[in-house]
């Protein structure tokens, strides 16, 4: 069978739920390898939740659906703060990257809480800016940005990252409706040691089976080399 689409492969998946300090429940899914212990783990920060984005933007959903079988990580997804997906919603209402602090910190927690290795913030669009401003304040292994429109990081913020060691691999889209390769490169020159892949073709979004697998590849390239190149079928041979 050929891996396309959303079609989950074998995985340990579980409902979750997150407590933050300000006493919200966020609903959330843990996936694991089925069989192993995951190498690695993914904490995925959804775009924006006033233009539509969730737990389950196709990226998130499919790297949940086929990154703890193809490359042994663990995928953590959930709501921020007022947001709903199948699901379920979550408490409390979106506050525009401020109050999200919280949601991110009780994501980390949960990592904490449960012993899961290596963690990276995985932030597409909206998620990009959570992961710029807060990321530092957390012990991950890097943050991977997937098409950063830097509206709500600050210059500072972004620049801050100059004095931490910890990786920054930041993917922009050739097409993108908010911050194209050339601007992206002048606005992340503050940080020296940052990985920026410009992806021709690509847009915002990621539309299509092609730049799906272009993301997911990246992705594994950053937490665990070892596993590439990605199976496209399944079973692996």
């Amino acid at each position: 069978m050929e891996i396309r689409g959303p079609r989950p492969l074998p995985a340990r998946r579980e409902e979750i739920e997150l407590r933050t300090e300000d006493e919200l429940r966020l609903v959330g899914e843990l996936a694991l390898p089925e069989s192993r212990d995951p190498v690695a783990t993914l904490v995925t920060l959804h775009p924006l939740p006033t233009a539509g984005g969730f737990m389950d933007s196709h990226i998130l959903r499919k790297a949940a659906a086929r990154l703890p079988a193809l490359a042994d990580l663990a995928v953590l997804r959930f709501n921020s703060r007022g947001t709903s997906s199948p699901r379920g919603r979550s408490e409390g209402a979106f506050d525009g990257g401020g109050a999200e602090r919280h949601d991110v910190a009780a994501a980390m927690a949960f990592v904490r809480a449960r012993g899961l290795p290596r963690p990276w913030l995985v932030g597409w669009s909206f998620g990009t800016e959570l992961a710029l401003k807060y990321g530092r304040s957390h012990d991950i292994e890097g943050v991977i940005l997937l098409s950063p429109p830097l509206h709500r990081a600050t210059e500072a913020e972004v620049a801050a990252w100059a004095h931490d060691e910890r990786q920054v691999v930041v993917l922009v889209p050739e097409l993108d409706d908010y911050l194209r390769p050339a601007e992206a490169i002048a606005r992340f020159a503050a940080i020296p040691h940052a990985r920026l892949i410009a992806v021709d073709g690509g847009r915002h979004l990621w539309v299509g089976e092609t730049q799906t697998r272009r993301v997911l590849d990246e992705i594994v390239a950053a937490v665990n080399p070892s596993a590439l190149p990605l199976a496209r079928e399944w079973p692996a041979s």
